[in-house]
């Protein structure tokens, strides 16, 4: 046998060691492949199936509400006017005060009025005394003109200067009772119960009865109105809906309540006044008026609100809540279980909420899941495990739901 160099016989023993390690790494890894293979199975088969929160959809009452912007108007508004000229010596209200008809606010001097009305009663005086003498003439007249002492034309001017008379003291009282309503104007009143607002003119003033600009303004303010409009084309769908059947409603008995600038609700209702007969063409709008209480004055006029107007109701109307649409540039869809218990995804079509809630015209039927949960996250294809949500829970309180049957493949799925 062959003796090996010392070189030789260490490169011998290196490959020997190398096959070796080879040998025992091909061995691992066969050992370990079966069991990394079992445990992503395990794994794969141990993933839960994720819960999701549903609400089964039904056909419900549901009101059909509006909102339009208003703008408050007191009931009553009067301007308060001199009715004489003169001077204004005194104001005699406090600026927001509140009045009763006939409160004297203003006193305008009253000293030409007086020698007005005293001139008045001189005319009168003079005119009676007038009369006293062609009377106590006329009389003598008639003594005499029996035995044609007197001529008859003598006796008819007699008769014609009494009436003359008559007439003088006539006038002479309609223009004492004329300088008494001047002297009375010099006191100005209020001619409304309401709410005096500021003065427009101080004391020192001179007014006249045909100046342009009121001494102050006096507003009733309980109840208000609060005037809006619609819409021709809205009324004109209303009609039509109500007409079909579509929709159920009382006539033009509206339930208004109304939205304060703050965007709380004012805790009164309000009834509809007026509703005009014709379209206004600068506008294309239906002009309505409604009359809100107003005895706490937390309605001021000429602020700003909204009115909500329930003007019928939708019979058979679906609501989802809020967060179970999704809406996007290209659709507007909900995520709906079907019965194998996988989503699917369903486009909806909606125009308009209450109360927090989408009322569904078209897409979905009675008795369909509904997820109202996680919604952004789901996928369509994916099997869930629906967790029932009481619909009665999540539904405004004015709408009534009406009583639905599931399916009997839904009640198969769910209870599976």
């Amino acid at each position: 046998m062959p003796i090996l160099s010392p070189q030789l016989r260490t490169y011998a023993d290196r490959m020997l060691r190398l096959l070796s390690l080879l040998v025992l790494v091909g061995c691992s890894q066969s050992t370990t492949a079966p069991t990394s293979t079992a445990t992503s199975a395990q794994t794969a088969t141990s993933v839960p199936t994720p819960s999701v929160d549903v609400v089964t959809v039904a056909f419900s009452e549901v009101p059909n509400v509006i909102e339009l912007p208003g703008r408050i108007e007191a009931y009553r508004t009067a301007e308060v006017r001199a009715r004489v000229s003169g001077i204004v010596t005194k104001r005699l209200y406090q600026e927001g005060q509140v009045v009763k008809a006939g409160t004297p606010l203003f006193q305008i001097n009253p000293e030409l009025l007086q020698a007005a009305t005293l001139e008045a009663e001189a005319e009168l005086a003079r005119a009676q005394a007038q009369l006293f003498n062609v009377n106590d003439k006329l009389q003598r007249y008639q003594a005499l003109v029996s035995d044609q002492s007197v001529s008859q034309r003598d006796y008819r001017a007699a008769q014609a200067e009494v009436q003359l008379a008559n007439a003088e003291v006539a006038s002479a009282k309609a223009k004492l009772a004329r300088a008494t309503l001047d002297l009375g104007y010099a006191h100005v009143t209020a001619p409304i119960a309401g709410v005096a607002r500021r003065a427009l003119i101080t004391e020192g003033a001179l007014v006249a009865k045909d100046a342009a600009t009121p001494l102050t303004t006096i507003e009733q303010v309980n109840p208000v109105y609060v005037n809006f409009s619609q819409s021709a084309s809205d009324v004109f769908a209303l009609r039509q809906a109500l007409r079909a059947g579509t929709l159920k409603g009382n006539g033009d008995q509206f339930d208004l309540s109304l939205i304060l600038p703050d965007g709380t609700v004012y805790p009164s209702r309000g009834t509809l006044s007026f509703k005009d007969v014709a379209v206004n063409p600068n506008t294309d709008s239906v002009v309505m008026r409604a009359i809100f209480e107003n005895a706490q004055q937390i309605l001021m006029p000429g602020a700003y609100v909204r009115i909500k107007i329930r003007q019928a109701t939708q019979p058979n109307a679906i609501l989802i809540p809020r967060d179970a649409l999704i809406r996007d540039q290209f659709s507007t869809r909900v995520w709906v279980v079907n019965p194998q218990n996988s989503l699917e995804s369903r486009e909806v079509q909606t125009r308009r909420m209450i109360d927090q809630h989408w009322v569904i015209e078209r897409g979905l039927q009675p008795g369909e899941r509904v997820v109202i949960s996680n919604v952004a996250t789901q996928s369509a294809g994916t099997r869930v495990n629906p967790k029932q949500v009481n619909l009665k829970q999540v539904m405004p309180k004015q709408v009534h739901a009406h009583q639905v049957t599931t399916p009997a493949s839904h009640r198969k799925a769910m209870a599976s």
